[in-house]
C-alpha cells in the first residue's frame, strides 16, 4: 500500500465532504503507485484522511472508502454489501421483484452497481478497483443472495474512462439472458446482455406507479418510451389510450411484445423521432398526457448549455401539444443539469409556449437509488405540470 498527499489548499474529511479525489487536488506521492490498488490518503500536513482505490488514468484519482486505517478484506465487502441489502430489504417491494440492490458510491462501494431481475443479479464494475475485485464480489453475492446467476455489463463509457476492459458475460453460472420479471404489477423481458444499463431503468419503477393518478379515462403519449414503461403503467391504470414513441425499432418492438404479454389492446407505438413527433402539427392539442423521459442530454459540465436548449425544445413542443386541463410529467436523468437549472428551463419552456401551468408535484429517483449528500448532485429530477390555459 502506497500513501498519496494532497495539495495544500485541499480540505477533505471523508464523512463531510465528497468521497472522490480527483487529479487536480493531489500534490505527491510515497512508495510505489499501481493502479487499480487501494491507497492511504494524507493532507499536505501528513494527518490521515482514509483509504480509497487509486487510478492514476482517472479523472477521478482516488474513490474513498474509509476513514479507518484498516485492512480491507472479505469481511469488510461482506459487511458493506450487506448494509446496502439491507435497505432493500427495509423497502419490502412486494410489486415488483426487479430493484437496484447496490448503487455504487451512495451504498459505500465506489464504482459497483448490483441490479437483481427475479433471481438474477447484474453487476457493473465501473472503477478499476472494484474491477480487480469482481470475483470476490461475486463469491460474497452469492453467499449472501444465493442467486440463480450473475451477468455483468462492463461495456459503458465509463469503464473505458478508467481503463477497464468493455466487455460483459455471465460471472456466476450461465442462464437465458431473457428474464421476466414483475413491476407494479405487470410482466415485462428484461433483456440483461443487451438491454440499456443493466437491462431496464429501475429507478423509474414508483414514478411510473405514478401514472395512476394522472391516466384513467385519459390519452397519453409516452416519449422516449425504451421498453414501454410509463405506457405499460398508464394502461393498467386505466388510460383510453396510450401511443409509445421511442426512435429504436428494438425498443418499439419491445413495447409491442410486451403490451401483448399483459394483454393491453390499447398500447400503439411509433418507431420515430420524439423530436420531430411532438413537432407534428396533427397532435397539438391531442394528448392529456405526456411523459418526457429522455435520456441525459449531458454527461458533461463543457456541454449543458447545449443540453437546456434540447431540454426546452422537447417540453416546449409538448406543451403545445397538450389538451387544456393536461399533464406534462418530464424528467432529466443529468446529474449536470441541476434542479435550479431544470426548473429554470421549465420556466423558459413554459413562458415560450404561452401557456400558463400550475406545478402539482416533483418527484426524485426510487429509494432503492438512493443519493449521498456529501458532495454529490441529485441526478433524477421530476416535475409535473398541469397546463391551465
Amino acid at each position: 500500500m502506497f500513501n498519496i498527499y494532497l495539495n495544500k489548499n485541499v480540505v477533505k474529511e471523508y464523512k463531510s465532504s465528497s468521497p472522490f479525489i480527483y487529479n487536480n487536488e493531489v500534490n505527491s506521492f510515497a512508495g510505489e503507485i499501481k493502479s487499480g490498488s487501494i491507497a492511504k490518503v494524507y493532507t499536505y500536513d501528513h494527518n490521515f484522511v482514509g483509504l480509497g482505490f487509486f487510478n492514476a488514468d482517472s479523472k477521478i484519482m482516488v474513490r474513498l472508502l474509509t476513514d479507518k486505517d484498516i485492512v480491507i478484506n472479505r469481511s469488510f465487502w461482506l459487511e458493506r454489501l450487506a448494509l446496502a441489502i439491507s435497505h432493500r430489504e427495509n423497502l419490502n417491494l412486494t410489486a415488483s421483484n426487479a430493484l437496484r440492490l447496490v448503487f455504487g458510491e451512495a451504498d459505500l462501494l465506489p464504482g459497483l452497481v448490483v441490479d437483481k431481475y427475479a433471481d438474477i443479479l447484474v453487476c457493473q464494475f465501473t472503477s478499476l478497483g472494484m474491477y480487480n475485485l469482481m470475483e470476490e464480489i461475486c463469491s460474497c453475492l452469492v453467499e449472501l443472495l444465493h442467486p440463480r446467476g450473475i451477468y455483468y455489463r462492463n461495456d459503458t463509457s465509463v469503464n473505458a474512462k478508467e481503463g477497464i476492459p468493455l466487455t460483459k458475460g455471465f460471472l456466476y453460472n450461465e442462464f437465458p439472458t431473457q428474464v421476466l420479471v414483475e413491476e407494479n404489477g405487470l410482466k415485462f423481458y428484461v433483456d440483461v446482455e443487451n438491454g440499456q444499463k443493466t437491462g431496464y431503468f429501475l429507478d423509474q419503477k414508483f414514478n411510473r406507479d405514478n401514472l395512476k393518478y394522472y391516466v384513467k379515462g385519459k390519452v397519453v403519449l409516452d416519449c422516449f418510451s425504451h421498453t414501454g414503461g410509463f405506457a405499460l403503467n398508464a394502461a393498467k391504470n386505466g388510460a383510453k389510450e396510450v401511443m409509445a414513441v421511442d426512435i429504436s425499432e428494438l425498443a418499439v418492438n419491445t413495447i409491442l411484445a410486451n403490451a401483448k404479454l399483459n394483454d393491453f389492446t390499447n398500447i400503439n407505438a411509433c418507431c420515430c423521432d420524439v423530436f420531430d413527433y411532438l413537432r407534428e402539427e396533427e397532435i397539438k392539442d391531442k394528448y392529456d398526457v405526456i411523459v418526457l423521459d429522455p435520456p441525459a442530454f449531458t454527461k458533461a459540465k463543457e456541454t449543458v448549455k447545449k443540453a437546456y436548449k434540447g431540454y426546452k425544445d422537447i417540453n416546449l413542443q409538448a406543451l403545445k401539444a397538450l389538451k387544456k386541463g393536461g399533464y406534462l410529467v418530464t424528467f432529466s436523468c443529468s446529474q449536470h443539469m441541476t434542479l435550479d437549472l431544470f426548473l429554470a428551463m421549465l420556466k423558459d419552456a413554459v413562458s415560450d409556449s404561452k401557456r400558463i401551468c400550475q406545478m402539482v408535484d416533483f418527484r426524485i429517483q426510487a429509494p432503492d437509488h438512493p443519493t449521498l449528500l456529501n458532495g454529490l448532485e441529485l441526478y433524477l429530477k421530476c416535475v409535473i405540470l398541469r397546463v391551465l390555459d
